[in-house]
């Protein structure tokens, strides 16, 4: 056995880890017997070194077995999808429901939002009752009744990425891609899926600023869930501009039962359609196994998509989870009776023209001004405060119109959300191309 100053100069001369290894040091971490000064010492190693993709998927695994494993294995087709974050991003909230419609089982484990993006739990927790504790018993008797359960993150799953994640914060060390990887994949791995979809953001709003970027990470992440025999399949979307019109809590939640509702955002539909497709080309529940793309199309899995948006089964099915989890179903049925802050302050267009383009970063920095997010863990928020957003890139405006709404209360945080929102609009005297919303596709087929 090597010892851990032999594993970083391993490391640092560009030579490849073995599984063995890997458990030498992580979990040598976990456990306190590694101290945090050689563990930073490797992940510098790493940052300038790499890894190789054998190498990333071991690493993701020891960090996944570094805490508890959740076992689904009871529960039928089980599919869990990740998105790296964006603005305005209540995808999971049209997305899960639309898959337990479709017949997959969503049995999840969700965070808090952090910084600029925000969480599912946080949107959740906007409609009066909605509790995120489960037993783990009722977590998976609620998952096999309606097909949807969602907690939040509560059990010891992959501590190695907590830690390791903290090291990496203070070390310069954060944008490696084996090091987002295999941080992404273990919660995954852990959390027992055994389909997984991803939402890979890309843009100004969004970790992976570059298209080309934003492809390496899903490959990895792709790599990853092959190496440990999950199917994995990733759609990379583009975050110049947020998601839909809606930021901050209880908007947000709002947006996305006007969408269960047939009546969304074309942006926000488009993207849950593409998710829910990929979990039907990856694994069908009709057909009772898994199954290629040739024996799903994609006008037959869009047809599905669509059709449980249009028949309001995917709606009961966000109005049974709910229910399940104590939160008022009233709310789902009436989404204009959630708590919205009371005060409102408008933005006006600067000139006449065409938007050219909208900072999403800027949006969701002002939300977290007007208290909607949350800049360390633990912090109260505000679910009521937001900004809804008018007018999109590509659309004409004039001068004094009106191209976004702030919710807040008594001011809080108004000038500084309003002066990032003049900020965020860009205009042309000429027509704009907006670029399309889905950027990529890749799954094992196409890999």
């Amino acid at each position: 056995m090597s010892t851990i100053p032999e594993l970083i100069a391993h490391k640092r001369s560009g030579l490849t880890h073995s599984r063995a290894d890997l458990e030498q040091l992580i979990l040598g971490y976990v456990a306190g017997t590694v101290p945090d000064y050689q563990v930073s010492a490797w992940l510098m190693a790493v940052y300038w070194r790499g890894m190789s993709a054998p190498e990333v998927a071991d690493l993701t695994q020891v960090m996944a077995r570094s805490g508890d494993m959740l076992n689904l294995s009871e529960l039928a087709h089980t599919v869990d999808k990740h998105s790296t974050g964006g603005v305005g991003d209540k995808t999971s909230l049209v997305l899960m429901p639309m898959l337990a419609a479709l017949g997959f089982t969503v049995a999840k484990m969700s965070g808090r939002g952090l910084a600029h993006t925000g969480g599912t739990v946080d949107k959740l927790e906007s409609i009066p009752g909605w509790q995120s504790e489960l037993s783990e018993a009722q977590f998976l008797a609620q998952a096999r009744d309606i097909g949807l359960s969602l907690v939040g993150q509560s059990k010891n799953l992959a501590p190695a990425d907590g830690l390791l994640y903290a090291l990496r914060d203070v070390t310069a060390t954060v944008d490696s891609l084996p090091l987002i990887a295999s941080s992404i994949m273990s919660k995954k791995l852990a959390s027992g899926a055994q389909t997984i979809v991803l939402d890979v953001k890309v843009g100004q709003g969004a970790f992976m600023k570059t298209l080309s970027a934003g492809c390496e990470l899903a490959r990895a992440m792709v790599s990853i869930g092959e190496h440990a025999g999950r199917t994995v399949r990733a759609v990379l979307t583009g975050m110049d501009t947020p998601l839909g019109h809606m930021a901050g809590n209880s908007l947000e939640v709002q947006e996305a039962v006007f969408t269960l509702q047939g009546r969304g955002p074309a942006d926000l539909t488009e993207l849950c359609v593409a998710l829910a497709v990929e979990a039907l080309l990856a694994h069908d529940p009709l057909a009772q196994t898994a199954v290629s793309q040739t024996a799903v199309s994609y006008a037959s899995a869009e047809a599905r998509a669509r059709q449980v948006l249009q028949d309001g089964s995917a709606l009961s099915k966000l109005r049974a989870f709910v229910q399940a989890q104590g939160g008022d179903p009233i709310y789902i049925d009436h989404p204009e009776r959630l708590d919205v802050a009371p005060d409102r302050a408008e933005l006006q267009a600067q000139q006449t023209g065409y938007l050219a383009g909208l900072d999403a970063l800027a949006v969701g920095q002002a939300v977290l001004a007007l208290g909607g997010g949350r800049e360390r863990k633990g912090e109260a928020i505000d679910h009521g405060v937001g900004v809804e957003v008018l007018k999109k890139p590509g659309e004409r405006v004039a001068t004094g119109e009106v191209v976004a709404r702030l919710y807040h209360r008594s001011g809080r945080g108004l000038e500084t959300a309003h002066n990032l929102l003049q900020e965020a609009f860009a205009y042309s005297e000429q027509t704009v191309s907006v670029p399309p919303l889905i950027l990529e596709r890749i799954g094992e087929e196409r890999a």
